[in-house]
């Protein structure tokens, strides 16, 4: 652990005399599965929210860290309470706060704070900042020491500055996952400017896949939904795509050969990149958003020949996420979800596993009361 760590957890450490209780679900190993556990949270400072949580969603990556199935980039400290896609209501607002009151929606995404000095946290891409970040779970924790304990809990307190306003046009649960799958997809459709006029495709139809599709769409692109499974077309449709091709189909995806102007990739399993920059025109961009385990070769050549590009991108900054929930809000958007009891979380991860959801697991954390 670097000294700069050390130097933050001992600060953070010191400072805590007060603290509160929270009920989470937590896991206690990689095999342990999540279960009922109390937690410690910090006392509401002046510039702090305090939150009843409402509802969590429920990521992929959520899955991945309590399995600790990212060790290698992500190492999984436990206990480990999940959740970075959380919607909840003030029940108390710091004196220093200025933009929320207390029964007030409120949400917290992926990060609860970051440096605020680095140059990406000054041009809001908070994201990115050289701190690192402090994310939701499983951070280095500066307040309490160990690390920072997500959504799956009956409360939260965060900073002001890392809280978003939810419209009360949007339905709580459904506007839970807007704020990982919504924001992921969001920040590389606006970063690459997809507009009207412009073909886009989407590469999986899952929790993220869905979330583009209807962006795209609302940005007025063609959007064709690129799928292993054929039983996901009409759903494809009813979400927005104009059409969908069988990527196993080669003479499908042969037709589709450099008519794109952009691909969204949100696939997190190994596969082949190479033909989707076939299907870029020439200056054409695939982006992921996907975090397969393991290295993906790419061939050369697809991209010298026609000044492709291939590029990544991860969630986006606050300023961003508060647009796109706004947006969401004008637009009616929100996440097709399941919405689940808490209790139920062990059985939802079996099932995320195998892809068995539509399109996105909300746990209603009000049975934890």
């Amino acid at each position: 652990m670097s000294e700069t760590i050390q130097a933050t957890l001992a600060e953070g450490a010191a400072a805590t005399a007060k603290t509160c209780v929270a009920r989470a679900y937590a896991a206690s190993g990689a095999s342990s599965g999540l279960a009922p556990a109390n937690i410690r949270r910090r006392a509401p400072r002046p510039q702090d929210l305090q939150l009843e949580v409402l509802f969590c969603g429920v990521c992929h990556s959520d899955l991945h860290q309590v399995r600790s199935e990212w060790q290698k980039t992500m190492p999984t400290v436990y206990p480990c309470v999940p959740g970075h896609e959380i919607v909840g209501r003030v029940t108390k607002a710091g004196s220093a706060v200025r933009e929320f009151k207390e029964g007030d929606l409120a949400a917290v995404g992926c990060m609860v704070d970051s440096c605020r000095t680095c140059a990406a946290c000054r041009e809001g891409q908070e994201q990115f900042c050289e701190g690192p970040a402090t994310f939701t779970y499983n951070s280095p924790d500066k307040h309490l020491g160990g690390v920072t304990y997500g959504g799956y809990s009956d409360s939260l307190v965060v900073d002001e500055a890392f809280a978003l306003r939810v419209s009360d046009r949007l339905d709580p649960a459904g506007a839970a996952p807007l704020l990982c799958a919504g924001i992921t997809t969001y920040s590389p459709l606006r970063h690459w400017n997809v507009r009207s006029g412009q073909k886009v495709g989407v590469v999986g139809l899952g929790g993220l896949g869905h979330m583009a599709v209807k962006f795209a769409n609302a940005f007025g692109a063609r959007v064709v939904v690129f799928t292993t499974s054929p039983g996901k077309a009409e759903d494809a449709v009813r979400l927005g795509a104009h059409d969908v091709v069988v990527s196993r189909n080669a003479a499908e995806m042969q037709k589709e050969l450099g008519s794109f102007d952009f691909i969204l990739d949100t696939v997190s399993a190994v596969h082949d990149l190479n033909a989707y920059l076939d299907l870029l025109k020439r200056d054409g961009t695939l982006t992921l958003v996907g975090a397969p385990e393991a290295p993906m070769p790419v061939g050369v050549f697809s991209l010298l020949f026609r000044r492709r590009q291939l590029a990544g991108s991860l969630i986006g900054g606050l300023r961003e996420t508060q647009d796109m929930l706004d947006f969401c809000a004008e637009h009616g958007i929100t996440a097709e979800v399941e919405v689940i009891p808490i209790q139920q979380i062990n059985e939802a991860y079996d099932r995320l596993a195998r892809s068995d959801v539509k399109y996105r697991f909300v746990a209603d954390m009000a049975s934890l009361k």
